[in-house]
């Protein structure tokens, strides 16, 4: 009778939020003493609430109940669903005032604006590194864990990301469903291929601000962005030396380690980086 009441006698002693049953008063507490009495028996992960916890076995499982009636995709969340069905609409009602990109969600057009704003709300608060989304740095904190709970059902192989998971997955089943028409390379994923067309074409979308220099990649333009704001977080264990980007660090590592891992196959010599067997090869072919 309360629906048609609208009697709401629970109140939250905290923030004074009514609600019309007890049940629904005692999930909100949760959110002022977050508590997480609900426990994923895979990974042991808490939740707040038992349909999060649901959700959440869906990415162990791999079960995607809600399925789009158009193409047949399938969702773990129907609000994943019902975001994926504007692409068969084309409804974008969201669009950035900066570049004229345009979204089928705010949520979407919050993240975008932050490529050109470079805000960085999202703090890992074991290094301090920033991110612009909160995905990005959940998936950034497991590299401290060392958590890796997405297991390959096959071999056993642990990921900290599902969408690693999903493409070591393609190592076992051969799914390789995109092909470049120019040269015939096979890819993957669709964001693959994209990338991989822009070498044909020299497409270069991702500007840096500071001294226009384009890329074809988000992910070369944040590589980039370091040197302007010379950012080392990488750092050599035994000389203290920084780098701004992963491979830096990794190459460096070799001079300690001796490690020579690119190997001439016309002569058998080893070399530490592959700039240097590439110019060694010319000395074969006789290209200068």
């Amino acid at each position: 009778m309360r629906i048609h009441t609208g009697d709401k006698p629970y109140k939250c002693d905290v923030c004074g939020i009514v609600f019309r049953n007890f049940s629904s008063l005692q999930n909100h507490t949760r959110t002022h003493t977050d508590e997480k009495p609900y426990n994923c028996d895979i990974c042991g992960k808490g939740f707040r609430y038992s349909t999060s916890l649901q959700i959440h076995t869906r990415t162990h499982t791999g079960d995607k109940p809600y399925k789009c009636g158009v193409c047949s995709k399938g969702f773990a969340q129907s609000s994943n669903l019902k975001i994926h069905m504007k692409t068969h609409t084309g409804d974008k009602p969201y669009k950035c005032d900066v570049c004229g990109k345009e979204f089928s969600e705010r949520r979407g057009l919050e993240s975008h604006m932050r490529i050109h704003t470079g805000d960085k709300p999202y703090k890992c608060h074991v290094c301090d590194k920033t991110f612009s989304d909160r995905s990005s740095v959940h998936r950034h904190r497991r590299l401290h864990l060392r958590d890796k709970p997405y297991k390959c059902v096959q071999c056993g192989t642990g990921f900290s990301q599902t969408k690693e998971l999903q493409r070591h997955m393609r190592i076992h089943t051969g799914d390789i469903s995109y092909k470049c028409d120019l040269c015939g390379k096979e890819l993957c994923e669709r964001g693959g291929l994209e990338r991989h067309m822009r070498i044909h074409t020299g497409d270069k979308p991702y500007k840096c601000l500071v001294c226009d220099k384009g890329f074809n990649d988000r992910s070369n333009l944040h590589r980039h962005k370091k040197i302007h704001i010379r950012d080392k977080p990488y750092k050599c264990v035994q000389c203290g030396t920084g780098f701004s980007q992963t491979g830096g660090l990794q190459r460096h590592m070799r001079i300690h380690t001796g490690d020579k891992p690119y190997k001439c196959h016309v002569c058998d010599k080893v070399f530490s980086d592959p700039s240097s067997l590439h110019r060694h090869r010319k000395t074969h072919t006789g290209d200068n």
